[in-house]
């Protein structure tokens, strides 16, 4: 039962990519672009393009795919995602003007008598004799047989036209759909000059073009700075997070917390020496990584993850596992950061001078029975100290406050990383950015310092936060 309903749940997502895909192509590549042109074509086989390298992006990596396929199809595959996300949305935000710029043409052509004959005083649509506008693109077959069959011009304007050298033409009616390309430029000659000219003398396609290049501009712009926001790097932010039971002795005490680094085919060695410096230069007591440090494995990550050997603090740098360690070989990566100079907290307790500190594997480690075991890790401990537990899921706060731990620590949320991923994040996380309370224990959630998937971040700026503990006491 649970196979048919992830297969259940995979076919419906597909369904759905599939039918927004074929919503922007008519969108951005029908109604703008000349049947059988140079455009449409190309056009037509992005359409195809793009979202099957977005579909081999997502599993090259657990299907085994060598690392340098995996970083080939990454940027544009991954890339892609976010500019769907968003040029979806400014789509949908375009459909209602279109849509009432459509009724305000259809009315405005059956005011110059489109529909049926001329009202008194308006002037016909008129196109060349010879063919339509050499300026614009061609209609459709189907257009083009539908305006033959349209109604004939009266004799007094068939007069007027062949003085012309025109031909009359009704306006395209709203079935005719963008390649009925009216009214003509100026330069096919005659142009309907009265206040209800359809469209105020903008065709179909062109508008459609104006709608699609201003979502297309904007897509680009969002996409554009989330991309440069991940690539320059998390910013620090402070948090001053008071503990009742904490000495005067450890007032101002400073933790880097870091999480959701997420190296990978996109993101590598130059990401991780930023973050190495940014830390270090905040001069902490002790650095706490809180999971998903990567997303690949030791052999193809290692060189990637080596400046974290650079990381420095007086009470040292602590590890724990996120879910996607587990995607990646858990063990492999929990004895290469120790090899870093990092120490693994695996369902452990490290007593500090002036706290426990405490971590628990991800629960994704569960399916290899390596899940989170609060017993082990806080179970023992003297409850007159404080306790700080680094726990890279915000769910098991419920845990934590059972064990009458002080402080959580943990990421996994990204913030929600691309707006409006933050609402969907809310619906699976008790917290998914900031420091709440829950009880009597306190838990901070870190956007993280990377991205997972496509490069991008909106709304959802990277950090790493710097927590100073502060005592009642002092």
């Amino acid at each position: 039962m649970t196979i048919l309903l992830v297969v259940a749940g995979v076919l419906l997502v597909l369904a759905l990519l599939v039918l927004v895909h074929r919503w922007l192509w008519i969108r951005l590549i029908r109604d703008t672009t000349a049947p059988g042109g140079r455009i449409r074509r190309a056009g037509t086989a992005l359409a195809f393009a793009l979202p099957l390298l977005s579909v081999a992006a997502l599993v090259a990596g657990r299907a085994g795919a060598p690392f340098w396929l995996e970083r080939t199809v990454a940027w544009p595959g991954y890339l892609w995602l976010a500019v769907l996300l968003y040029l979806s949305l400014a789509m949908l935000v375009a459909e209602p003007v279109r849509a009432l710029w459509l009724r305000r043409s259809d009315a405005a052509a059956r005011r110059t008598g489109a529909d049926g004959p001329a009202a008194p005083g308006a002037e016909p649509l008129l196109v060349p004799a010879s063919g339509p506008d050499p300026t614009e693109f061609a209609a459709e077959p189907h257009d083009q047989a539908r305006r033959a069959g349209a109604g004939r011009a009266t004799a007094p304007q068939a007069t007027l036209a062949a003085t012309a050298g025109l031909t009359a033409e009704p306006a395209a009616s709203a079935g005719q759909g963008y390649d009925a390309d009216v009214p003509r430029g100026p330069e096919a000659g005659a142009r309907p000059t009265g206040p209800g000219a359809a469209g105020s003398g903008v065709s179909r396609r062109r508008f459609a073009r104006v709608v699609a290049g201003t979502a297309a501009a904007a897509t680009v712009g969002t996409v554009g700075y989330g991309t440069y926001g991940v690539l320059r790097g998390p910013r620090v932010k402070r948090v001053q997070v008071p503990l009742a039971k904490l000495p005067r002795a450890a007032h101002g005490f400073r933790i880097a917390v870091v999480s959701d680094i997420h190296l990978g085919p996109i993101l590598g060695r130059a990401h991780t020496m930023r973050i190495v410096d940014t830390i270090n230069r905040t001069q902490p007591d002790l650095i706490a990584v809180v999971g998903d440090l990567v997303d690949g494995s030791v052999e193809d990550l290692g060189p990637a993850a080596e400046p974290l050997r650079g990381l420095r603090a007086r009470h040292g740098s602590y590890f724990v596992t996120g879910n996607h360690e587990y995607f990646s070989g858990a063990q492999q990566w929990v004895d290469h950061v120790r090899e870093l100079g990092l120490t693994p907290l695996e369902n452990a307790r490290r007593p500090l001078p002036y706290f426990d500190l405490a971590g628990v594997n991800d629960i994704a480690g569960e399916s290899e029975g390596q899940g989170p075991d609060f017993q082990a890790a806080l179970g023992d401990r003297d409850r007159s100290r404080s306790a700080v537990l680094l726990a890279h899921q915000p769910v098991v706060i419920d845990e934590a406050v059972r064990h009458g731990v002080d402080l959580q620590l943990s990421g996994h949320t990204h913030g929600g990383q691309l707006w409006p991923g933050e609402y969907v994040a809310e619906l699976a996380n008790p917290t998914v950015a900031g420091l709440e309370r829950y009880g009597d224990t306190q838990l901070y959630v870190s956007r993280g310092a990377g991205a997972w998937g496509p490069p991008v971040r909106v709304g959802a700026p990277s950090d790493i936060t710097v927590v100073e503990l502060a005592s009642y006491q002092a």
